[in-house]
């Protein structure tokens, strides 16, 4: 049989990126407006939760093995020798509040790789940890942090319980069934109607992106993480019942772990032509005829309790993922990038604080609970 071939990838340089003027400010008026909508919710809840992805549908261990004979261009950074991390990973819902599961959004995976040696980013030097923040939909919806801004303006008063349960629902399952329609006739999601409306299936059974472009060592790229295991590919991808249970997904998920192994696919996409796959507009698809996602790791997650009070205490108010803890290899890009750069560690900041918490950044499995 012969060997693919495949286009030849752009060269990473510091001028890939564009930073537009007034970005600095920009960011400042998004972490104004995500504190201020995480201290109302905090009022409702009775204690600060995460301003996105607050309500976790499992807290797992596992194993990411870097698969072996990849080509050159696929051997860079965290992924450039064919070895085996311990991982911590947390899937969760969308939302920056505890809601019932009836409101479906978007879903998030955060990965915590141990034992990561090389230059880190700026903050993060010291430490041997490598986190990537995946979320479903291959794309963000909005292009970059101004964008962001203004969506997030628009919502504001939604949270904190001036927008009744009810509601949210109500809005969830509209965007939901608008999107069903969108990709009858496109063949594809509505990236803002999947943000608001993700179909109500097992979060197993989800593809989980980064979005937006981050640097792969000599290259740039898009990473997803897609399930592979056996017993994901049994479970059903119809909608699940969230009618009478508030915590459909994480029982769902809990429950699959009692038994089951799950397994996700790492896979890598190079960009290899900027003006179709642009850094700086995360809201952009990448074109898969043009660069196709190639699979780079396994991402190993053996059955376990995924849901034990300690390990989720230790998740939830102690630990956390953010994508400046970065290998410089592995760098987030572009504008929507460079906006969670600064606004991850300061909503974390502001959530610990107003907790009392301590953050807490493992240097190996072994202190996670089990």
């Amino acid at each position: 049989m012969q060997a693919a071939t495949y286009q030849t990838p752009i060269p990473y340089s510091d001028d890939i990126e564009h930073r537009p003027e007034g970005e600095d400010e920009t960011i400042d008026k998004i972490i104004s407006s995500m504190s201020h909508e995480s201290a109302k919710v905090a009022e409702r809840e009775g204690h600060t939760v995460r301003a996105s992805h607050a309500k976790a549908s499992a807290v797992l261990k596992g194993q990411l093995r870097v698969i072996d004979g990849l080509p050159a261009e696929l051997r860079q950074g965290l992924f450039a020798e064919p070895r085996t991390f311990n991982v911590a990973v947390r899937l969760a819902q969308g939302p920056g509040e505890n809601l019932s599961d009836s409101v479906s959004t978007h879903r998030g995976m955060a990965i915590k790789v141990f034992g990561v040696e090389g230059p880190k980013l700026p903050g993060h030097e010291n430490e041997t940890t490598q986190d990537f923040v995946f979320a479903t939909g291959p794309v963000f919806p909005n292009a970059d942090a101004a964008g962001f801004l203004g969506a997030i303006k628009g919502l504001e008063g939604g949270a904190g319980g001036t927008m009744p349960d009810a509601v949210k629902t109500a809005v969830s399952a509209t965007a939901g069934t608008l999107n069903k329609v969108v990709k009858a006739v496109t063949g594809g999601d509505s990236p803002l109607l999947d943000f608001f409306g993700h179909a109500p299936r097992h979060p197993l059974v989800d593809c989980y992106y980064s979005q937006a472009a981050l640097r792969y060592g000599d290259y740039v790229a898009k990473i997803v993480a897609v399930p592979v295991a056996p017993g994901q590919d049994a479970l059903s991808r119809d909608p699940l019942d969230t009618s009478e249970n508030p915590n459909t997904f994480r029982d769902a998920t809990v429950e699959y772990f009692r038994n089951n192994n799950a397994e996700f696919e790492i896979r890598v996409q190079l960009c290899t032509n900027l003006d179709t796959m642009p850094v700086e507009d995360a809201s952009v698809q990448w074109p898969e005829e043009e660069s196709p996602y190639r699979p780079v790791a396994r991402l190993m997650l053996p059955r376990q309790d995924a849901m034990s009070e300690a390990r989720r205490i230790f998740f939830n108010e102690g630990m956390s993922f953010r994508p400046s803890h970065s290998l410089a290899a592995h760098r987030p890009l572009g504008s929507l990038m460079r906006a969670r750069l600064r606004t991850y560690p300061a909503l974390v900041k502001f959530r610990q604080g107003r907790n009392g918490n301590t953050t807490i950044e493992p240097t190996s499995l072994e202190q996670i609970p089990d």
